[in-house]
């Protein structure tokens, strides 16, 4: 049966066909960055956007949150779209909103209004986050399509690394506003490369056209599959743990430890180096043991390092230094679970693969706007509000792999 299949790692392809153009997997990581280049750019920047928009401490923390919320919204939306007139057009369309409202962003007078533009910003940014998974659905599956994502994320890795340093570094000269320019260039390349190079994937046989009520129905059938299901808690679990990290880290450091926005962008490289070289091993490991003993293995790693994190933060040592190599091993846990988990979730789903990769994302999305709203509320100059969320979503990412445990030996 499938998912015993699953568990006992078939035989299937070890590479994405070998047609595919070597710079398809560029051109879509470079598209599904721009939610990374968009949330973590602006890290540095929150104590200046608060002080620039006479926000109370911890209200930048809002417009992440917002942010969080309009990807959760675009996601359904995108990827119904996705189905309905093929990957290239609604891309298109999607960042071309994120352009615009980019640029907005770089005027906002307001906290509010922030908060406002980021989440509409967010909506069109879905577009480059959903499609290209559905993409990879359409041109590989098993473990031809995890080597494929974690090809992917290597390229898209590129911006949580370079990001938060790149905004730090400007703000050493220039305005937060500087940074949302940045974005609005960022987003124009898109809609330039996607018209120039992005190939069609999905032809007009394979297309859905479904009523406001039968797409509904189709979320709820997509919904009730349990491998869908398990796979996609454990990706909500872990995103609730990676959200509060990308939420509470600016606090934790800059005002918290005192680091420089430089500083800080320079740590949150570091662990976004541990995301990518995850994902690269992932890559490598998954024809020898199969994405579902990963998968398990690295719940239980990503639970032992919040546990560990925790407990330091609990300690409230006076320097940043014995918090990061815990937050690193948890963020590397990542590059690892965010392939499998999104493979193992479309597995049985390659007739609608943007509707069940929107939807997704949107359960991967609304668990971040959770924390992200949570960890605000926590923040209070030391480590324990992000490493207590953080082992919360650790804790749910163990339950959810028990389920998905138990889904595969039935079916």
């Amino acid at each position: 049966m499938p998912g015993k299949d699953a568990e006992a790692t078939p035989a299937l392809p070890p590479e994405p066909p070998a047609d595919l153009p070597g710079w398809l997997p560029i051109l879509l990581g470079f598209l599904t960055a721009v939610g990374a280049a968009s949330t973590d750019m602006y890290l540095p920047a929150f104590p200046a956007i608060e002080t620039s928009l006479h926000g109370a401490p911890g209200s930048a923390q809002i417009t992440l949150a917002t942010w969080f919320a309009g990807l959760a919204v675009g996601q359904l939306t995108q990827g119904t779209l996705a189905d309905r007139f093929g990957r290239r057009a609604p891309l298109i369309a999607g960042m071309v909103l994120y352009t615009v409202t980019a640029a907005a962003s770089a005027l906002a007078p307001s906290i509010f209004w922030l908060s406002v533009l980021r989440a509409l910003s967010a909506i069109g940014a879905s577009a480059g986050m959903v499609i290209p998974r559905a993409v990879v659905r359409d041109i590989a599956e098993g473990h031809a399509a995890a080597i494929l994502m974690s090809r992917l994320m290597l390229v898209m890795g590129v911006a949580p690394i370079l990001a938060p340093t790149l905004g730090g570094v400007i703000l050493g000269f220039a305005s937060w506003r500087t940074l949302f320019w940045l974005l609005t260039g960022y987003g124009a390349l898109c809609v330039v490369l996607v018209a120039w190079l992005l190939p069609e994937t999905l032809p007009p046989v394979r297309r859905t056209r479904l009523a406001a009520g039968e797409q509904c129905a189709r979320y709820l059938y997509i919904l009730r599959e349990p491998v869908f299901a398990s796979h996609a808690c454990i990706m909500g679990a872990g995103a609730f743990a990676m959200f509060a990290y990308i939420g509470g880290a600016s606090p934790v450091f800059i005002d918290g430890f005192g680091v420089s926005p430089t500083r800080f962008g320079m740590i949150f490289g570091l662990c976004a180096c541990g995301l990518i070289g995850g994902a690269q091993v992932n890559a490598r490991i998954l024809g020898r043991f199969g994405f579902a003993a990963v998968l398990g293995a690295t719940v239980r790693v990503l639970l032992m390092a919040c546990l560990i994190l925790a407990a330091i933060a609990l300690a409230r040592f006076a320097s940043p230094l014995p918090i990061i190599p815990p937050l690193f091993c948890a963020i590397a846990c990542f590059g690892f679970l965010n392939p499998n988990t999104t493979v193992g979730a479309l597995t049985r789903h390659a007739a609608h693969a943007g509707a069940a990769s929107a939807l997704l994302g949107t359960v991967q999305f609304t668990c971040g706007a959770i924390s992200g709203l949570a960890v605000g509320f926590l923040t209070d100059g030391t480590a324990r509000g992000m490493a207590g969320l953080m082992l919360i979503g650790a804790l749910a990412t163990l339950a959810a792999d028990l389920w998905r445990r138990r889904v595969l030996a039935v079916n």
